[in-house]
């Protein structure tokens, strides 16, 4: 423990220096994460990457992380030592949770500076990619040109996990807010990219018609096809992320309802996507269903694998009783839909179903899975035309493993398949607005302090390799 301190305190100034990165998201995953960038102007916090010379394809970086900034890669070394440490890392949980439920001034993350500053240039800086469009922008065109990803993931961080109940004015608000964002999401949005988002962002009340399967209000609907409507005249895809098991079942009904009416073949892709947790039990005969629903109405499935993000808040039996049968069902479900085939694990009631056409993002920082879905489609572009496959995104998190992501983005397979794409999701808003965000983070890394090792292990070799070209020794 002693030794962990001391690598912190030799790592502190260096983490609070200018910086840069990216982001996205998901749980209950394996081997490893990613890292991330953010924005400019003369006092941001991510202002070092955007001088860094841009990424030029056919370039050979020394490292698979050379393109990352040393502030960056000193800050994931910091933040995965502490994620080694049971008792920093469930201190740091404890904080950030009573910053949340907090009203007392001393520990307000938007009134008190000290307590602003210091997260910002931490856990906000390393997972987050700002609050405003100036910071957020730079980022996203960072993100591309300087770390090569082939996208990004927007996601407003907003989101409500509960709370007294609301007034009809409070709920308007809540609404209001929740459309602003996601439009604004739309806005700083390139051709291509995905936006990330939670329906229960939409408020208290929303979250309640969702835990009890009920049909969203006028209201309601009018902000969720508002944003379809913005996303779609722009290009981009909507991702709308799973929840507590509780909730899932709503949410899924609402999405599939927007799948139906915007993932037609006249768009030609996926406009809205269904995310799954892999961790719950009942996933695979879901997918299976919403595949054959699919199929009869004729849309285009969009389909988001992640392992889970709720474990500690899920009902006993529910799960899994074990990662590696959590990673068992997520590798049958990538393999089911990679190939466009009905399988033992994803069947349909009616065996004359043909399968839908589909898109995939594939959500994980699990290089086993990953290196299965890549020889999968390898094998696949020896004998189809690659365009006749389907639209697959690797995604993964702003701020975790970055030797993952950035693998990806260099693999020569990955580049010569066309319909695929490496992105990374990057999330916005206030400081409040990212504690949600933030404390599912840090829940992340202490259910599986092991799976930042790997990831500990890479920055540290990295900034070892970058001292010692300092002293002409690489």
């Amino acid at each position: 423990m002693g030794s962990r301190f001391q690598q912190v305190q030799r790592l502190q100034r260096l983490t609070l220096a200018p910086t840069s990165r990216i982001l996205a998201r998901n749980v209950h995953q394996s081997s490893r994460h990613n890292t991330a960038i953010q924005g400019p102007g003369p006092t941001s916090p991510h202002a070092e990457l955007l001088s860094t010379k841009p990424y030029r394809q056919g370039s050979s970086p020394q490292s698979v992380l050379a393109r990352l900034p040393t502030s960056s890669v000193a800050r994931s070394y910091l933040i995965t030592a502490m994620s080694s440490s049971p008792a920093l890392l469930g201190l740091t949980f404890t904080v950030l949770r009573k910053m949340l439920d907090s009203k007392n001034y001393l520990m307000d993350v938007e009134r008190n500076p000290l307590i602003r500053t210091l997260l910002k240039s931490t856990f906000y800086a390393q997972f987050c990619a700002g609050d405003k469009a100036h910071e957020v922008k730079p980022n996203l065109a960072a993100a591309r040109s300087v770390l090569g990803y082939d996208g990004v993931i927007i996601e407003y961080a907003l989101e409500v996990l509960g709370g007294s109940e609301p007034t009809a004015a409070e709920t308007a608000a809540e609404i209001d807010v929740w459309r602003r964002g996601m439009l604004k999401s739309v806005e700083m949005a390139s051709e291509g990219d995905f936006i990330g988002l939670k329906w229960s962002g939409l408020g208290r009340h929303a979250l309640h018609l969702l835990q009890t399967q009920q049909d969203a209000t006028p209201e309601m609907w009018a902000a969720m096809t508002a944003a379809c409507d913005a996303a779609a005249a722009k290009g981009v895809c909507l991702l709308p992320g799973a929840e507590e098991e509780l909730t899932n079942t709503g949410l899924e009904k609402w999405t599939l309802a927007l799948q139906k009416k915007y993932n037609t073949p006249t768009y030609g892709r996926a406009l809205v996507y269904t995310t799954y947790q892999c961790y719950l039990r009942a996933v695979p005969g879901r997918i299976a269903q919403h595949l054959e629903t699919a199929s009869g109405h004729g849309y285009i499935a969009g389909v988001k694998l992640v392992r889970g993000a709720y474990l500690d808040s899920e009902a006993a039996g529910t799960c899994f009783d074990s990662k590696a049968e959590t990673d068992a069902c997520y590798d049958a479900c990538a393999a089911a839909v990679l190939r466009q085939s009905w399988t033992a694990a994803i069947s349909p009631s009616n065996a004359s179903t043909p399968f839908p056409a589909i898109n995939i993002v594939l959500a994980t920082h699990n290089t086993a899975s990953l290196d299965a879905a890549r020889a999968l489609r390898r094998t696949q572009l020896q004998t189809q035309d690659a365009h006749s496959l389907p639209r697959l995104a690797y995604a993964q998190l702003q701020g975790m493993a970055d030797e993952v992501s950035q693998a990806l983005v260099q693999d020569a397979s990955v580049k010569a398949d066309v319909n695929a794409r490496v992105v990374k999701l990057l999330a916005w808003g206030t400081l409040r607005e990212c504690l949600n965000f933030l404390i599912r983070r840090a829940a992340e890394n202490k259910e599986a302090g092991f799976r930042t090792q790997d990831t500990r292990r890479a920055m540290g070799a990295e900034l070892w390799r970058r001292v010692r070209g300092v002293f002409g020794l690489a």
